[in-house]
């Protein structure tokens, strides 16, 4: 189903065959609003009807002594965020709260609210009545009247305008399960601000799409069902943190394994289904919910003995979900308490002769018989996520950088690390590198992960989770670094340098990467990308 259909159903702004979809674009809008709209208005408490919408306004007021006007004029709402206010009661009383607290706006102003609770509730379409009675207070017939004109002209101004930005998220959303780019051209309009960026990522964790991507991402899912499933005595009556705890899964899984108290903690819109699926499935005497960020919120507690998060992003710190999980162990771990998975690594092996390069390097050069090389060096900039196969990379991988969960800082996120690689003899230009890592997950914080790599782990009985070109695929595929000028990698000559992680100064999200490298005696090269 596509992006905009989707939400487009779940808004249900309209019953009209002319509803907007993908070809209709904005145009859709414009033709609704002289589509007809429905006049029947259902009490927000009952099952009572009305011909107007002032009229079950003041039913509500004299039986169940809501005062919109009253309430609107306390917080100075406007028709946003009316539509948020009748969204919440109609939910509120749908659940069984027949006197819903509107004391404070903070309880009604998230944007979950936006999405109608009534199919074709034709409250939300006249809204605009209850703030011309305090617009119009005091004004003459015609300016009145030159108000309403005004109003009826807006109405679906505003309520398209919001709509619109649940459509771009949704698209973002879905873009990040393709691409690391974040949709963003810097040059455009000035930067982003961070707050305006977090917002974005936490509203593209309120749909579906990206949590059946990453539930299905069975390499993901069993190793934290596996971990914690084999290792029902480390959480046995414990006190377990899952920081962006999304649908729940992690939280369960800890529940199943005998965990006496879960906070499932997420910023996301998704913590509202999360508590319906805890609650469907029997766990809500174990495991509490909590919406917020992780570094604002007041847990239960003030120490737990477990934090379980899926934090790693593409090639591994975009997004900087790490940062978050890093407080929250400086904050709430207790002393000897355990992070889940434990370890990460960063592994950087060669692309030569690949055939991905000619899919996305080589193919501007002849476009349906048109030049389009200029496009190369902005193909250059970005690294790339893409599935690559094991014949894309020559020789083995190695890794670059070691983080131990239990110790890292955030200040060890941004660095620059050595590497050699010895690429296979076989292979003879260089495209490019590649880039992945891979998760351990061990019982004690106490391990020495000097010489943790994923064929000692195996041999071990350690838990990983790896996204390696030459294991099984992950939604989080592998980051590729196109270089401009690649060279020969001559027999016996290998190729070393260093890599630099650095947070985007443009992206509070992203995340710069550059290579400096050597292949045997040549000159250095140096190149750089963005995710």
């Amino acid at each position: 189903m596509s992006s905009s259909r989707s939400l487009e159903n779940a808004l249900d702004v309209s019953s009209s065959s002319d509803s907007l979809s993908e070809d209709d674009g904005e145009e859709g809008w414009q033709d609704e609003e002289n589509d007809e709209l429905p006049d029947t208005f259902v009490s927000l408490y009952d099952n009572d009807k009305f011909d107007s919408v002032i009229a079950m306004f003041q039913h509500c007021k004299a039986k169940y002594d809501f005062d919109i006007w009253a309430i609107q004029q306390k917080f100075d709402l406007d028709f946003i965020g009316l539509v948020k206010l009748v969204n919440y009661v109609r939910k509120s009383v749908a659940g069984g709260d027949l006197d819903p607290d509107v004391s404070r706006k903070a309880l009604f102003e998230d944007d979950f609210y936006l999405l109608p609770v009534m199919e074709s509730d034709a409250v939300l379409y006249n809204l605009e009545e209850i703030l011309m009675a305090s617009r119009t207070a005091g004004k003459s017939e015609l300016e009145e009247l030159k108000d309403q004109m005004a109003a009826l002209q807006s109405r679906f101004d505003a309520y398209r305008d919001e709509v619109s930005k649940f459509l771009d998220q949704k698209l973002m959303a879905d873009a990040a399960n393709s691409t690391p780019s974040n949709g963003e051209d810097p040059s455009v309009d000035g930067l982003k601000r961070k707050d305006d960026r977090d917002a974005d990522y936490f509203h593209g964790y309120s749909f579906n799409a990206i949590h059946e991507t990453m539930l299905k991402d069975r390499v993901r899912t069993d190793a934290y069902r596996d971990f914690i499933y084999d290792n029902k005595d480390i959480f046995q009556d414990k006190v377990v943190l899952d920081v962006g705890c999304g649908t729940g899964i992690l939280s369960m899984f800890c529940a199943k394994a005998g965990a006496k108290q879960v906070i499932a903690v997420d910023n996301s819109n998704i913590i509202h289904t999360a508590r319906e699926i805890i609650r469907g499935n029997g766990l809500d005497d174990r495991i509490q919910c909590i919406k917020g960020k992780i570094e604002e919120v007041q847990l239960p507690v003030g120490q737990v003995d477990i934090i379980v998060s899926e934090w790693m992003g593409y090639c591994l710190l975009f997004e900087s979900m790490l940062d978050s999980v890093i407080y929250a162990r400086d904050r709430y771990l207790a002393p000897g308490g355990l992070m889940v998975p434990s370890h990460a690594a960063l592994v950087i092996a060669p692309v030569a002769d690949s055939e991905i390069r000619q899919t996305h390097i080589d193919y501007w050069a002849d476009v349906y018989g048109f030049d389009m090389r200029p496009m190369i060096p902005r193909a250059s900039e970005e690294c790339l996520i893409r599935t690559l196969n094991k014949d894309d990379v020559s020789g083995e991988g190695t890794s670059f950088k070691m983080l131990d969960l239990h110790k890292a800082n955030v200040s060890d996120l941004s660095f620059v690390s050595k590497f050699q690689l010895q690429p296979a003899t076989s292979s003879e230009t260089l495209d490019g590198f590649a880039i992945w890592f891979d998760t351990f997950f061990i019982r004690s914080p106490n391990n020495d992960s000097s010489d943790l790599s994923t064929e000692n782990a195996k041999t071990k009985g350690i838990v990983t989770l790896s996204t390696s070109p030459y294991t099984e695929f992950t939604h989080w595929e592998q980051g590729v670094c196109f270089v401009d000028r690649g060279g020969r990698l001559l027999e016996g000559k290998a190729v070393h340098g260093t890599v630099a992680f650095n947070k985007s100064q443009t992206d509070s999200r992203g995340l710069d990467i550059q290579i400096q490298w050597q292949i045997g005696g040549s000159d250095a090269q140096t190149q750089s990308w963005r995710l």
